[in-house]
């Protein structure tokens, strides 16, 4: 239950960032729990839709293959650009789009700090501004 309890309350603190800066952000929540395919976050502003999957946490994240599956359709559906937002603990938020992720052997999405590091952009650089 704490997994869950911290999900939605990094999911809750990036909805007030994007809200903060002139965005109009939704959060779904539940979405892992419905049977049609749901992002976290639904947030658009200045041009821009984006349909954002959360995880957060210290290490290395994973996302089902059904899960990412189901990102993409919303996505394509919703006219969304498909996003992965990871929060590192003390680290910030990092997007990423799902291509820029590695597949473990057993077919999950996986995304490490370096990573998101490396290839993701900040919020303040998703957004066309630094904070």
């Amino acid at each position: 239950m704490a997994n869950k309890h911290k999900g939605s309350r990094t999911e809750r603190e990036l909805v007030h960032l994007f809200f903060d800066n002139n965005f109009a952000p939704l959060r779904i929540a539940g979405s892992g729990s419905t049977p049609l395919p749901a992002p976290d976050l639904v947030v658009g502003g200045f041009g821009k839709v984006f349909a954002i999957e959360c995880k957060s946490g210290k290490t290395t994240r994973y996302i089902k293959k059904e899960q990412m599956e189901e990102l993409l359709l919303f996505s394509t559906r919703f006219g969304a650009q498909p996003l992965i937002g990871v929060r590192f603990d003390r680290e910030g938020w990092f997007f990423l789009k799902p291509e820029q992720l590695d597949v473990t052997k057993s077919g999950f999405y996986s995304l490490s700090l370096e990573d998101a590091k490396e290839k993701g952009l900040s919020f303040g650089k998703l957004i066309g501004k630094e904070i």
